[in-house]
């Protein structure tokens, strides 16, 4: 028998940007932090080991061809890079299995070693209560100027996981406006859902809200904090935020979507910290299912066709 609850920790707080040692470090704390409040269910945010590259919406110059700060800054985005499977896996497998939790987070990974340098991802990680890498997800298309940076992810990832609390799964950021991609993880089963997000604005609110709706299904949109200061020192900053290291680029905005739509959890904007929320009613994802079910009889497989290419 499946929890019929949740106590989930939503980390919304920054990383050591572009410092994947102390990044590290900052996480084992994080996850202490959500274990000591009894959280089942921990949650990173995009791109959270080791920083989500939100300079590209705010820093002039950085899309010119040869720019050299740009370049400067993207290999150190490949030096504080992780690789999937290594060694940084395998502390979130031990953390997952030593308080039998389930982790989510984004992270920046590279492909390739020492001097066979590859390319970046924009991937989600799911590690299970026995330890164990469940799903590495790539995101497919880049968003806009991420295009810089990050290659195209394949279907591999685009499946649920079991836990004990019912099945989960997550996208990343705009993968939650690709319908096919929604249907891929709808027909997965999801109970639970992770929207992964550099902050949850109001448009990634109404994608959250929507895929909670049309899913059927809980959905924890996860935002995170960066300010001004965290911006790469290679990088121009703008005038009307030079004088304000402190800002917010990115603020948050970490809510928790039931099943019909409306707020668990209400948009947790400006706010630093591991959030903790107790879902105690998972059974409303098969009670909203009486109205839309489209994995069953909403789909009409006597009409349409859908499958995933994997690699």
């Amino acid at each position: 028998m499946k929890h019929q609850s949740l106590r989930v920790a939503i980390i919304q707080e920054s990383p050591v940007y572009l410092n994947l040692s102390q990044s590290m470090e900052k996480a084992e704390i994080l996850i202490n932090e959500a274990v000591d409040q009894g959280a089942n269910l921990v949650v990173f945010g995009e791109c959270w080991l080791c920083g989500y590259p939100a300079w590209l919406d705010h820093c002039p110059n950085v899309a010119l061809w040869g720019h050299e700060p740009t370049k400067e800054v993207f290999l150190r985005m490949y030096q504080n890079a992780i690789t999937v499977p290594g060694k940084e896996t395998k502390f979130f497998e031990e953390w997952a299995r030593k308080y039998r939790i389930t982790i989510v987070i984004g992270v920046n990974e590279k492909v390739g070693t020492g001097m066979a340098i590859g390319t970046l991802y924009n991937s989600l990680l799911i590690f299970s209560e026995d330890g164990q890498l469940a799903n590495h997800h790539k995101k497919l298309m880049p968003t806009y100027t991420e295009k810089l940076l990050y290659g195209l992810g394949n279907g591999n990832g685009l499946k649920s996981v079991d836990t004990s609390f019912g099945k989960l799964g997550g996208l990343i950021c705009w993968e939650h406006w690709m319908p096919l991609t929604r249907q891929a993880m709808h027909n997965s089963g999801e109970i639970i859902h992770i929207a992964l997000w550099p902050a949850v604005h109001e448009m990634h609110q109404v994608a959250s809200r929507h895929y909670a709706f049309e899913g059927r299904c809980f959905v924890i949109a996860v935002g995170q904090i960066m300010r001004v200061k965290d911006i790469p020192p290679e990088l121009e900053i703008p005038a009307a935020l030079r004088d304000n290291p402190y800002e917010q680029i990115l603020n948050g905005g970490s809510a928790i979507i039931a099943p019909d739509g409306f707020y668990d959890l209400q948009p947790q904007y400006e706010t630093e910290g591991v959030l903790i929320h107790e879902m105690d009613d998972l059974q409303q994802v098969f009670r909203e299912k009486m109205t839309l079910d489209v994995t069953g009889h909403y789909q009409r497989n006597d009409i349409f066709d859908f499958r995933i290419k994997k690699a």
